[in-house]
């Protein structure tokens, strides 16, 4: 079967099987983009809580979590896990948002999508995966975020090679799928919930979902 077309069928057996996700959960973009900073190494229960406390102490806007002291910001967000290189992350990604944008947001979204990428990687602690997910969830920005279960998921099925890396992997999927912002935000969501239910390091292929199109090891 094409890739292309296997990408289809697993979407359309993984939609079926959860229905929509309405992944990323977040209030504001701002929060958003702060929750895709928090969620490094962690899970997304720990980062609820650091934005409740975020929340509760009236700073989810970039300037004034910015003028924060980053030992008051440490504690808020200490649920979340290595809170002080997060905190060290947030700051640094908050400069870049105040030198080249004015905390404008939507001047920010409205730049070159492959160029607020690279201006995004250039941010020490923003990696690929939290820089696109900032783009598609928060700017919704037509870019398909490879994670972990990703990789998973399509080398055991035997759409992709073990060794594919991650730029290659995100060319392959962008290629094979409609340019789509719903599409790319459900199809992730969907593997994400399949990875943590189903296709896990010890997998369990009988209850899954895709376990009509075959496991490949």
């Amino acid at each position: 079967m094409p890739e292309a077309s296997v990408l289809s069928v697993i979407y359309d057996k993984l939609n079926s099987h959860f229905g929509d996700l309405h992944w990323w959960p977040g209030e504001t973009p701002f929060e958003v983009m702060v929750g895709a900073i928090l969620t490094q190494n962690t899970a997304w229960q720990n980062v609820e809580r650091a934005l409740d406390n975020l929340k509760a102490a009236g700073l989810l806007d970039p300037q004034w979590l910015y003028e924060t002291d980053s030992r008051i910001l440490e504690e808020l967000i200490r649920p979340a896990g290595y809170f002080r290189i997060k905190t060290f992350r947030l700051k640094n990604f908050l400069s870049f948002l105040c030198s080249h944008y004015g905390w404008d947001l939507e001047k920010m979204f409205s730049e070159d999508l492959w160029l607020l990428r690279d201006q995004l990687l250039s941010i020490n602690g923003i990696g690929k995966e939290t820089a696109d997910s900032i783009l598609l969830y928060a700017a919704n920005q037509p870019i398909f975020v490879i994670d972990t279960y990703t990789r998973r998921i399509f080398q055991r099925h035997g759409v992709i090679a073990s060794d594919m890396h991650y730029d290659a992997l995100q060319t392959f999927v962008m290629k094979s799928l409609p340019k789509d912002v719903p599409l790319y935000n459900q199809y992730h969501a969907l593997i994400v919930n399949t990875g943590k239910r189903y296709c896990r390091t010890v997998p369990r292929c009988e209850e899954c979902p895709l376990n009509s199109i075959g496991y490949y090891g």
